[in-house]
């Protein structure tokens, strides 16, 4: 299968998304700012969205699906689904002893570590209690969505796994705009209408792939759980998938620890996370999605060397689009938070407050998706412990860093320590690719990224000089003004840095032209 076909498949459908939950956040921060309110709502939706993508991006996109391709490779059909369906009656059991408890605990959970500086028996600390006890259940759907989506992924039906967000989006769109239709406003009611639009959309999420693998001639069917030997292998490999894939969340749950101690530092924290999420959900999980089974088929069937020439086209694709992207957010996050939030509740403090935050997270960016690049290279091999020793070491710099940067400088600080401890995770994860044996970076793609690093240097330096002439001129007043500015911008930066990569070679547009006809032909077929 055409590997860019598959990228921009994913890349495509997790853009609408991405780009609804965009329309979401402006909503959101229009009703309810960066205040008590939004504090609340985000460190109790935080929780479960963090199990979300250990299990999403984590565990069982990482330990699951080379297993299930692998029954299907060997056994067919039929012992692929006798396999999900033994995997998918302990999930759910546990899912629902899981979710049980911290329904039950949830007082004791906000307290110790979804929000431990909100202060006891606050009104804040309350309604985080309530609105985390609503949402906890999409925990449940979103771990059934995130093994069907796995089924679908081995049957390389990629674009309806990766549509499922769009349902989230849909559904909080529609739910927020009935809050301002009734002018409900910044109160714990608007937080408590926004937590049961979560939890309904979870069941909605789940309907669709449930839906979509019944269509591909896949059933499941709770029986009575067992451990059996496959079922052990994908806990085994599951666990430390789950901590490796999602250090990321873990790292921005530790930082949401120590920010809560700030008034709207968790709400700040959240619309930087939502602007930069952007090119890592389109790039970065596109990536992690599609490059783990097309990994894990070269290996099984033995061609080693075609995994390497995968793996090396997954980087050169994945810098080609994120190193232009980090530029500019790290150029334009005063403009580029003003334009998508100012209004309403949410005014320029809040938006300057979301800028340094956002320059910070931008620094990291390229970190986030080589991660997504790199990890692979060790779960298609079911090799999960080395990259989870190396999350566990990444974890344990980046609270230190979180500590002490924000001390010094608040929210930005929590920012900048995830952005920190991102890169050491890359580190370590391309020293053991190597040492390992797994990977030996090809000189060609290396020199391909350093061109496009160069290529991203040209356009920076110009958004710079553009940036700085346009606030001098006092042209950067007045949200239209602002919005043609920053799409100006855009436009001239990507022009800039498609022409340098086509002077310093650092691209072949002709083969990426190819592909994309090979995409349009077999999709007309």
């Amino acid at each position: 299968m055409d590997l860019f076909k598959s990228f921009t498949t994913v890349g495509g459908a997790t853009l609408a998304s991405r780009l609804l939950g965009f329309v979401r956040e402006i909503l959101i921060a229009s009703l309810i700012g960066a205040g008590p309110v939004a504090d609340a709502f985000y460190a109790a939706f935080r929780f479960p969205n963090l199990f979300r993508r250990l299990f999403a991006e984590g565990a069982f996109n990482t330990a699951f699906v080379p297993l299930f391709a692998k029954e299907l490779e060997a056994g067919g059909h039929a012992a692929a689904e006798r396999f999900a369906r033994e995997v998918f009656s302990v999930l759910l059991v546990t899912l629902l002893v899981l979710v049980a408890l911290m329904e039950i605990f949830m007082p004791l959970l906000v307290a110790t570590v979804i929000a431990p500086r909100f202060g006891t028996g606050t009104e804040k600390t309350l309604l985080t209690i309530d609105l985390a006890r609503i949402m906890f259940p999409y925990l449940l759907c979103m771990s059934l969505v995130a093994m069907l989506s796995g089924v679908l992924n081995a049957f390389r039906h990629y674009f309806i796994a990766a549509l499922v967000p769009v349902l989230l989006n849909v559904v909080m769109i529609a739910v927020l705009l009935a809050c301002e239709a009734l002018d409900t406003g910044n109160s714990a009611l608007t937080g408590r209408v926004m937590a049961w639009g979560v939890a309904l959309a979870g069941f909605a999420q789940l309907g669709l792939v449930w839906i979509a693998a019944k269509r591909t001639g896949f059933t499941l069917a709770f029986q009575r759980p067992r451990l059996t030997g496959p079922v052990k292998r994908v806990l085994v490999l599951a666990v430390p998938a789950a901590i490796a894939g999602g250090i990321t969340q873990i790292n921005l749950l530790i930082g949401q620890m120590i920010a809560s101690g700030q008034d709207g530092a968790i709400a700040l924290l959240q619309y930087a996370d939502r602007i930069y999420q952007l090119p890592l959900g389109v790039i970065g999980i596109a990536i992690g999605v599609v490059l783990l089974p097309e990994l894990a088929r070269d290996l099984k069937s033995g061609n080693d060397q075609k995994a390497v020439t995968t793996q090396n086209h997954a980087l050169e694709f994945a810098m080609f689009l994120t190193l232009p992207a980090t530029a500019a957010l790290m150029i334009m996050p005063g403009l580029i938070s003003s334009v998508l939030y100012q209004r309403g509740a949410f005014d320029a403090v809040a938006a300057n407050g979301v800028a340094g935050a956002l320059a910070a997270f931008a620094v990291g960016l390229p970190a986030f998706v080589l991660i997504k690049v790199l990890s692979p290279g060790f779960f298609a091999r079911e090799n999960t412990r080395t990259p989870m020793n190396y999350a566990i070491i990444n974890a344990v710099v980046n609270v230190v860093l979180s500590y002490i940067l924000f001390q010094q400088f608040a929210h930005v600080g929590i920012a900048a320590a995830t952005s920190i401890a991102a890169w050491a995770n890359v580190a370590f994860l391309s020293i053991g690719l190597y040492r390992h044996g797994y990977w030996p970076f090809k000189p060609r793609a290396i020199r391909r990224c350093m061109m496009m690093l160069a290529a991203s240097a040209i356009m920076a330096l110009v958004l710079y000089g553009l940036m700085e002439y346009l606030a001098d001129a006092g042209l950067l007043h007045g949200f239209v003004i602002r919005a043609l500015a920053l799409l100006s911008l855009v436009v001239i930066g990507g022009v800039i840095y498609l022409a340098a990569c086509r002077l310093t070679g650092a691209v072949e547009f002709g083969q990426m032209i190819r592909s994309f006809r090979r995409r349009r032909h077999t999709a007309g077929e």
